[in-house]
């Protein structure tokens, strides 16, 4: 019985689709991070070694495998941050990422709407929008909220001198989870002289998830987003929302039809009120 269905076809499939899958894992995990330069000099190493075994190479051959048993260890040593984050979101994802939705931002014209007065006023804003990987950790040490999504709540958390605007928001199934949440930092130390605490914060919760991370600086009232570590800086909110649709693939002709909502929600949204002399930026 056990023969047989060994030998069934349809076991040769599922070999071959959990394969395939488990290197489409191994190729988005490696994109655009440091880990492919470690492959890269596992490839030159194993060219190296067939060489050196072709050409009687004894000693060389030698030094060659003894280094290739001992870049499995360097390799977990150097990028278990990244090992780390990549076992967190297979633990963490929804149905292990098989089945993950294309379900627009919960209320986006609401949070874009939020980045511009926050822009407007200069208040520095953290915004994290959950999508497939599961933030409760985050949540449970931020202050919970479970409140509506709305332009003015969110404006009213990160205004100083506010008990919540320290820290991020995070929103969770069309709610606003928690407030003045403490998000880890990155660990990619070159940042630190380039990006202040709350964009090293935004990239480090990217780092170990797959949220929507969109930041508005306090100093210049630049906007940028954050997605698997990588920034965009100085975005317009036009720019925004097309890196919104990007993250989130839409399908073409509703990036149209989202861009014409935004106006419209623009049109109809209060202005800011005039800044006084008093007011902490």
């Amino acid at each position: 019985m056990w023969e047989s269905i060994s030998n069934s076809p349809i076991i040769d499939i599922l070999d071959i689709l959990i394969v395939a899958y488990l290197l489409y894992r191994l190729i988005v995990f490696i994109k655009d991070t440091r880990v492919i330069q470690m492959f890269v000099g596992l490839g030159l190493l194993l060219i190296l070694s067939f060489l050196a075994s072709s050409l009687g190479m004894i000693v060389v051959g030698r030094i060659i495998g003894t280094l290739q048993t001992v870049w499995v260890i360097a390799f977990i040593i150097i990028f278990q941050p990244e090992l780390r984050s990549a076992l967190a979101n297979l633990g963490l994802r929804r149905g292990f990422g098989l089945f993950a939705t294309e379900d627009e931002i919960p209320k986006e014209q609401e949070i874009l709407a939020a980045v511009k007065r926050c822009a407007k006023r200069g208040l520095g804003a953290l915004i994290v929008i959950e999508r497939e990987v599961r933030l409760n950790n985050w949540i449970k040490k931020g202050v919970p909220l479970d409140a509506e999504i709305t332009a003015l709540t969110i404006e009213s958390i990160f205004t100083v001198p506010g008990p919540l605007h320290d820290g991020a928001v995070i929103i969770s199934q069309d709610k606003i989870a928690a407030a003045a949440v403490i998000l880890p930092i990155t660990e990619r130390e070159e940042l630190g002289y380039i990006l202040g605490t709350r964009h090293r914060a935004a990239i480090g919760i990217s780092e170990q998830s797959d949220a929507i991370v969109i930041v508005v600086s306090e100093e210049t009232r630049a906007i940028s987003l954050v997605h698997e570590g990588d920034i965009r800086r100085g975005l317009s909110l036009d720019d925004l929302s097309t890196e919104l649709e990007r993250v989130h693939r839409r399908k073409s002709g509703s990036g149209k039809k989202k861009s014409s909502d935004r106006k419209d929600h623009d049109k109809q949204a209060p202005e800011n009120p005039p800044e006084t002399s008093g007011e902490t930026t």
